[in-house]
């Protein structure tokens, strides 16, 4: 018996009982599914994860003090003064801070860990530093209301800091004016609003608040522009924010304390790990502190983009393997009805090998009615699994992973081929008299 006549006999078994085969491939259909839809989301968990970490930049350096004993700055302490601005010219520090005369250090003291003015200056340095492109100094105000008109808006993330830290991370205004030298240098009380500020204070797509004054915790600023959206994170709204001079910030929100953070760009990104080295190498002189002795922590999107990475990779199999637990049910359920229906057609197969069918033909006919189930459950999986794998539910997108697809398939295949060889062989070695005396 040819190939083609194996076939026909199979596609008849399989329409013979055509609830029973529908109920069969459907523990296909979902385990296929179960597998596309799960690798989907972890896909598209780490494409969001990757898209969030890399609009921070991916040559920007953050340096953020961490609590910790140091021996001291080398026994004497200069408060700070000022900083660099894009332009190279050093700014001034603001009037009644911390500034002058050396301050005596014991140099063996516990001391707070903290960053300073001078810190982000000796950054810009083109001999120690040659792989640090520009330096921005930070402060971040802790619970400030935005208010307008009325309307008010609890703000996630107010930062003071100067024009160079929209360049170290890719920021830009959709509408109006960015900060400049002459706002900070000048303690201008001017805003830049992040989307989500912006239409909680005015509605529609924000651009209204363009050049209105804004309370923030009653202080007034001037909105000079609106800032580029950079969407969600997860939980966290990359647009719930507002950046300000840091002159400004500190005269009116924070007071003149210690930095929050300070923030690098490296020339490239090819160069972060040097910049890292640099960095790392003049804040531990000026802190006189050592390796594994650091009184603060220098992160950057990309070593934090490879430890996610790695997460979401691990997370995404994780979910293929519990998924494919449910594929290799449905292919079990293939094999437990393959043995029913060898069971029910018994004396079939006895009429079969007593008119000369030989034992590959009923090994083949079998075979292909257990491939024919797994390959249209298949199928059927692919096309549910591509549909739901390509939805966003709640502003998360999930991605499909064309080889989670072509896998899946495979497997159901495979699955079809593997289970109902055992089916295939029983029927085949049963004897021709014993077949045709079964009732």
């Amino acid at each position: 018996m040819n190939v083609r006549q194996s076939l026909q006999f199979a596609v008849a078994g399989v329409l013979a009982n055509k609830m029973r085969s529908a109920l069969t491939m459907s523990g296909i259909v979902i385990g296929v599914a179960a597998v596309i839809i799960l690798v989907a989301a972890g896909t598209g968990a780490g494409a969001a994860t990757t898209a969030s970490i890399s609009a921070l930049g991916s040559n920007t350096l953050t340096i953020s003090p961490e609590s910790g004993q140091g021996p001291g700055r080398g026994g004497v302490r200069v408060g700070g003064g000022g900083v660099l601005m894009g332009g190279g010219a050093r700014i001034a520090g603001p009037p009644g801070a911390a500034g002058g005369a050396p301050e005596a250090d014991g140099g063996t003291d516990v001391r707070e860990a903290e960053l300073t003015l001078d810190d982000a200056e000796a950054l810009v340095d083109p001999e120690l530093a040659p792989s640090v492109a520009s330096v921005a100094p930070v402060v971040t105000a802790q619970s400030v209301t935005a208010t307008y008109a009325g309307a008010s808006h609890e703000v996630a993330t107010l930062t003071g800091t100067t024009p160079s830290y929209l360049t170290n991370t890719d920021d830009t205004v959709q509408a109006g004016a960015s900060l400049t030298d002459t706002d900070y240098v000048a303690r201008n009380r001017v805003a830049l609003v992040g989307v989500t500020v912006a239409t909680a204070l005015v509605g529609g797509d924000g651009l209204a608040l363009l050049g209105q004054p804004v309370q923030l915790n009653g202080v007034t600023f001037q909105v000079a522009g609106v800032l580029t959206a950079k969407g969600s994170s997860g939980p966290q709204d990359q647009d719930d924010r507002i950046i300000a001079p840091m002159t400004a910030v500190q005269d009116t929100l924070t007071g003149y304390g210690a930095l929050s953070s300070i923030s690098v760009k490296a020339v490239s990104a090819e160069a972060v790990p040097a910049a890292t080295a640099e960095v790392t190498a003049i804040l531990n002189a000026r802190h006189g502190t050592g390796t594994g002795s650091e009184d603060f922590s220098v992160s950057s999107p990309t070593s934090l983009l490879e430890a996610v990475s790695a997460v979401t990779e691990t997370f995404t199999l994780l979910l293929g393997a519990v998924a494919g637990i449910s594929l290799l049910v449905g292919g079990i359920g293939v094999m437990n009805i393959m043995l029913v229906t060898v069971t029910e057609r018994t004396r079939e197969i006895g009429i079969r090998k007593a008119v000369g069918a030989q034992r590959s033909d009923i090994v083949g006919q079998f075979l292909l009615e257990a491939t024919i189930l797994s390959m249209a459950g298949g199928v059927l999986g692919v096309g549910v699994g591509v549909g739901v794998g390509s939805l966003s539910f709640g502003g998360f997108q999930l991605v499909v992973a064309p080889f989670s697809v072509l896998l899946a398939f495979l497997v159901s295949v495979a699955i079809g081929l593997f289970f109902g060889f055992y089916p295939a062989n029983k029927a085949a070695k049963l004897r021709p008299i014993h077949a045709l005396r079964y009732e």
